[in-house]
């Protein structure tokens, strides 16, 4: 047994239930590994679980995503070396830990050009980033895509990997500061939606035709735009909430914008085998290697100071990635 700092809430609400508490973190069962972790992603997931949008049985953990070096394995565990250096972001949520348990078979080894914090700081945003591009939308060199908040942590992934498949690529941005974020991850345009409208300039910008794509993680603020954006028989990625859920949609309105198509989807739902896992986040490892994918690290705080983290967050204050270190 070994005791471990942990971030917990009891109820839904905002940055200031979640509190740090002292944990007993047991020795591995089987199948099971033990992380000291040195590394923690902040993701916006993290605040959907904390306000109680996407729903947690309570008291419960927070964070899914985290890298840090195996202290014990437990039976039945061949993968596996105490000492490795690990990574994660797949759930079961509780990654704002110094400490835990993991089933070996979310858990993958890091490269040697990886550290532990840019593998913190890639892994969710990069994972959701591949099968975005790669599997969801399936974009093909040639297309033009718009991507909202191109400076944020997934933006930026996003416009480098639709880059690296040859794509056309149109960011949002609020300030002339994260458009020139945008502009440096490979955006051949961007378009800053607090002075232009974003349809209007996306037609502009296409010879009236719209994209081919959209990648929008902002939510209900975005969805008009975003559709109004699409060339006939285009795709509205919606895999986020930032602004808020999109509610009340009348699926009418994709006929009459040109027989668009809408997907919600989730990273879960595409790394549900090891399998999967092993080869999404081997590409996603692989890309950041050869310098093909770049993550910057934008904002790191304490541990303890995770509820700073979320309002920084959530108050569109940061930029790139944000970590915390226990």
């Amino acid at each position: 047994m070994t005791d471990a700092k942990v971030i917990r809430f009891d109820a839904t609400g905002g940055p200031d239930v979640l509190r740090l508490e002292t944990v007993e973190v047991g020795d591995p069962g089987a199948g099971e590994i033990k992380i000291r972790q040195t590394a923690i992603g902040v993701n916006f997931v993290d605040t959907y679980h904390r306000t109680g949008l996407y729903p947690l049985p309570l008291p419960s953990g927070i964070g899914l995503e985290a890298a840090g070096v195996v202290e014990a394995i437990g039976p039945e565990v061949l993968d596996f070396a105490v000492g490795d250096r690990v990574g994660y972001c797949w759930g079961p949520v509780g990654a704002y830990a110094t400490e835990r348990l993991m089933p070996a078979s979310r858990v993958i080894a890091l490269p040697g050009l990886v550290t532990n914090e840019i593998a913190a700081a890639a892994l969710l945003k990069g994972c959701t980033t591949e099968m975005l591009v790669d599997r969801c939308a399936k974009v093909e060199a040639g297309q033009t895509v718009l991507v909202h908040a191109a400076a944020g942590g997934v933006g930026q992934l996003l416009v480098q990997w639709l880059r690296h498949v040859g794509a056309r690529v149109i960011g949002t941005a609020g300030t002339a500061e994260k458009a020139a974020i945008a502009r440096e991850a490979g955006a051949d345009d961007v378009i800053l939606y607090r002075d232009d409208d974003v349809p209007s300039a996306v037609r502009e910008l296409t010879d009236g035709k719209g994209v081919d794509v959209v990648f929008d993680g902002v939510g209900r603020d975005t969805w008009a735009g975003s559709l109004a954006s699409l060339a006939k028989r285009g795709l509205l990625v919606s895999y986020g909430n930032a602004s808020g859920p999109v509610e009340g949609v009348n699926i009418g309105v994709l006929a009459r914008s040109g027989s668009l198509f809408v997907t919600r989807p989730t990273m879960m739902d595409y790394y549900l085998t090891r399998d999967e896992i092993l080869t999404g986040a081997g590409r996603l490892l692989n890309l950041i290697a050869d310098g093909t994918i770049v993550v910057d690290i934008g904002a790191t705080f304490p541990l303890t100071d995770a509820a700073e983290a979320h309002r920084a967050m959530e108050g569109r204050a940061t930029m790139r990635s944000t970590i915390l270190i226990p």
